[in-house]
């Protein structure tokens, strides 16, 4: 995929489902949650106007970042432009089909993950496929023409 395609992906969502948010283990320090790169991508995003769905099943219930953690994509009533996923490759195919049945428009596979199996589903159900990129590196990279070197760590 080229950069002006995800730029315009990028310009013209305006929902996130962000699959693998991290839940407060029981006994952790709440300063780590805000750490947790999926929890710095998904602060990143609301701050650049996202509305951003947490989704975990084993945390539906709490707040993080301002919003209730939702069990999945179901339990979400509007449109979702992007499914992101913070989850091991192995089971984005599982993901991919519950983003089709959602007639979400882009399966986006943060840094590091990719599956094949997925991509297929994905493009099956006309849906764009990005993997192996990190949804807020591109984001500066494309609109604030910033490379970080290690971008979970900034805010």
């Amino acid at each position: 995929m080229t950069d002006n395609e995800i730029k315009n992906i990028l310009k013209n969502s305006k929902t996130i489902a962000m699959i693998g948010v991290s839940s407060e283990k029981k006994g952790e320090d709440r300063k780590n949650l805000k750490r947790k790169p999926a929890n710095v991508v998904m602060k990143y995003m609301q701050n650049f106007g996202y509305k951003v769905y947490p989704i975990n099943p084993f945390a539906e219930g709490e707040i993080i970042n301002g919003e209730k953690v939702l069990g999945s994509l179901d339990n979400i009533l509007e449109k979702i432009d992007i499914v992101d996923v913070f989850r091991p490759s192995k089971e984005t195919p599982g993901i991919a089909k519950e983003a089709a049945n959602k007639k979400s428009n882009i399966l986006w596979l943060q840094y590091g993950i990719e599956n094949e199996e997925a991509e297929k589903i994905a493009k099956d159900a006309n849906m764009n496929y990005i993997s192996n990129k990190c949804i807020k590196q591109e984001y500066q990279r494309l609109f604030l023409k910033s490379n970080p070197v290690f971008p979970v760590l900034k805010n």
